[in-house]
C-alpha cells in the first residue's frame, strides 16, 4: 500500500481550485490525477480537513473474539494441527477460515502449533 500524499500538497491543490481554477488545471499544475483533485475537494467540503485516512486493517478479523477459546483449546489438546483447529472453528463457531489464517493468529498470540517430541 502506498503512502498518502503530503498534507502540504493536498492544501495547495485545494487552494488552487478554490482560487477559481478547474480540477483539470489543478491536476496538470501539480502533476496529480484529476481523481485525486476531486477527492481532495470533496474531502475538504465534507470533513473540513485534508488529513489522510488510516490505511490498512484495523485488526478486527474473524478470529479476534476467539483468542481465549483457541488458547484453551490448545491447552486441552496440544497436538491439534492447523487443519483440525480450522475444522473445529467451523463446526463449533460457524467460522470458515483457512489454515493459514489460524497459523498467523497462533503466531501473533505466541503459540506454537508444532508437535514436540519428548
Amino acid at each position: 500500500m502506498g503512502k498518502p500524499y503530503p498534507i502540504e500538497l493536498r492544501e495547495r491543490v485545494v487552494a488552487f481550485v478554490e482560487a477559481g481554477n478547474t480540477h483539470r488545471a489543478s491536476a496538470l499544475q501539480f502533476q496529480v490525477s484529476i481523481k485525486f483533485v476531486n477527492d481532495m475537494v470533496r474531502l475538504k467540503r465534507e470533513s473540513g480537513s485534508l488529513q489522510a485516512k488510516r490505511q490498512g486493517n484495523p485488526g478486527h478479523g474473524k478470529l479476534s473474539k476467539l483468542h481465549e477459546w483457541i488458547r484453551l483449546r490448545l491447552q486441552e489438546k496440544s497436538d491439534l494441527t492447523l487443519d483440525e483447529l480450522a475444522r473445529e472453528l467451523s463446526a463449533q463457531h460457524g467460522l470458515k477460515v483457512h489454515r493459514s489464517s489460524v497459523g498467523r493468529l497462533l503466531h501473533r498470540l505466541g503459540l506454537s502449533h508444532k508437535k514436540r517430541r519428548l
